[in-house]
């Protein structure tokens, strides 16, 4: 497409698309979607996420991923930007800045680290929502703590018995729409 890039030190991707059909000098929008996923496999399947393809099964009108996390978390708000980036020049759009952020899942690092010197807009639309058609005001938040506590360690008595305790066989949700479940 020949648009302009910028990366930021942490992998955050911004692309820019000129305004078009009219709206040429309108002011710049960013768009913005995180581009990683939760990879979770389900018990006893054994899958490499950095090589192996997501194998895909339709259930209904549905496609789910076939013993895995589909990985389509936020593939929509990516493809919404992708879509936009391709418009065609008699499409009216403002000026974009698509912006492609990483490490969501995991800890917001992207956001967090967020190089804000490489956008302009005023305006931003994050393209992570949960629902079809519906337009979200607000946010979820996130936020990272440390707490460091003094530990004094003890030798176990020689009546202790070792255990180890797994937690396994959980429901899985999403944070932002699942919350209430009560699914652990």
């Amino acid at each position: 497409l020949g648009l302009k890039r910028t990366e930021d030190a942490v992998g955050n991707l911004v692309v820019y698309r000129p305004g078009s059909g009219g709206g040429e000098s309108a002011a710049t929008v960013m768009v913005q979607a995180h581009v990683d996923m939760v990879c979770e496999a389900n018990e006893g399947v054994q899958h490499d996420f950095w090589k192996d393809p997501i194998k895909l099964i339709r259930d209904g009108s549905w496609i789910k991923a076939d013993g895995t996390t589909l990985g389509a978390d936020n593939g929509i708000g990516a493809a919404a930007c992708l879509a936009l980036m391709e418009a065609g020049p008699d499409v009216p759009l403002p000026p974009l800045e698509c912006l492609f952020t990483v490490d969501e899942e995991t800890g917001l690092t992207g956001a967090y680290d967020l190089d804000a010197s490489m956008l302009s807009a005023k305006t931003m639309l994050n393209l992570d929502s949960e629902d079809w058609g519906t337009v979200t005001v607000g946010c979820a938040g996130g936020g990272n703590n440390v707490v460091r506590l003094p530990v004094k360690r003890e030798d176990a008595a020689s009546s202790a018995i070792p255990l180890r305790i797994t937690v396994k066989g959980l429901m899985g949700g999403h944070s932002g729409i699942d919350i209430h479940q009560d699914r652990g």
